[in-house]
């Protein structure tokens, strides 16, 4: 290799190193909005959670609604969420991977996906998509997430699926995120609680009106898409923090990288003016 092409090659990497750098900052601004979008939205998402759980406890035992009914038979319908745009590291590719281990039979599971990981992903491997969104993963908005709600909801009652299920990544700390599986629908122990919490934990008596079942089938739909869009807010996180590391990753290797070829450019460098000082020195003696 000649100097010459040493010299692109460091320009080269230089040049990537800008850009991860820059993504890296990038990644780091947005993930503080994002990490205080999803810690703002957990007190919300869990009150709902325990509101739906005391109405349900108050309810009837006939009590019939889409959301609760329960299919001997049907599909497994599996909503993924993942990444819009790569360069995030394995976040998206860890959620396929654990969205694949909820399949018990591949012509009877469809997927809903968010991000266009996902759906390529899925795509190219022969799976049955029946929806699919994008241009959210990062910033998703509660209309968004009503939409993907609606499209869950429309799917299980219209459509022969027996089960939902969400894989979306939790955000633990900003090195470190899981996927995780969650069943949506239908609607199971709602209103049943553990019975040593339930004793700890002073029940309020409230008076529902038009009634508890009334109130049920009102909060039922809300707590869905409540529950998909704390998800989509953990997912937006952590495909941020996944980006965040691996840009810096690459910017370190990048550094790295650059230091290697300047000692061999040096090295490549100091060889030729040897040679070149050998020659002077023999064709000199060569005249003598």
């Amino acid at each position: 290799m000649s100097l010459q092409d040493i010299r692109h090659h460091i320009k080269g990497v230089k040049n990537i190193q800008q850009i991860t750098n820059a993504m890296d900052m990038v990644a780091t601004s947005r993930l503080r909005h994002a990490k205080e979008a999803a810690i703002a939205n957990r007190p919300y998402a869990e009150k709902v959670k325990e509101a739906v759980m005391d109405v349900a406890a108050h309810a009837s035992g006939d009590l019939t609604h889409p959301l609760l009914q329960q299919h001997e038979t049907g599909k497994r319908l599996i909503l993924c969420i993942a990444a819009d745009k790569g360069l995030a590291g394995a976040y998206s590719s860890n959620a396929c991977k654990k969205a694949l281990t909820l399949i018990e039979d591949k012509n009877n599971t469809t997927f809903i996906t968010v991000g266009r990981k996902a759906r390529d992903y899925f795509h190219f491997r022969g799976y049955n998509l029946t929806d699919s969104f994008f241009g959210i993963s990062e910033k998703p908005g509660v209309e968004d997430a009503r939409m993907v709600a609606t499209a869950l909801i429309d799917q299980f009652i219209d459509h022969d699926i027996k089960e939902v299920y969400m894989v979306y990544t939790h955000f633990v700390s900003a090195i470190n995120c899981e996927p995780r599986a969650v069943q949506l629908l239908p609607f199971v122990n709602l209103g049943k609680q553990d019975g040593d919490k339930a004793d700890k934990k002073p029940q309020a008596e409230f008076i529902y009106e038009p009634s508890a079942d009334e109130v049920l089938r009102f909060l039922l739909p809300q707590y869905l898409f409540t529950t998909i869009y704390a998800a989509m807010l953990q997912s937006a996180a952590s495909e941020l923090s996944s980006r965040m590391n691996a840009m810096s990753n690459a910017t370190d290797n990048a550094e790295d990288l650059m230091n290697k070829l300047n000692l061999h450019y040096n090295k490549v460098r100091q060889a030729g003016i040897t040679r070149e000082i050998t020659e002077i020195v023999g064709g000199a003696e060569a005249l003598k």
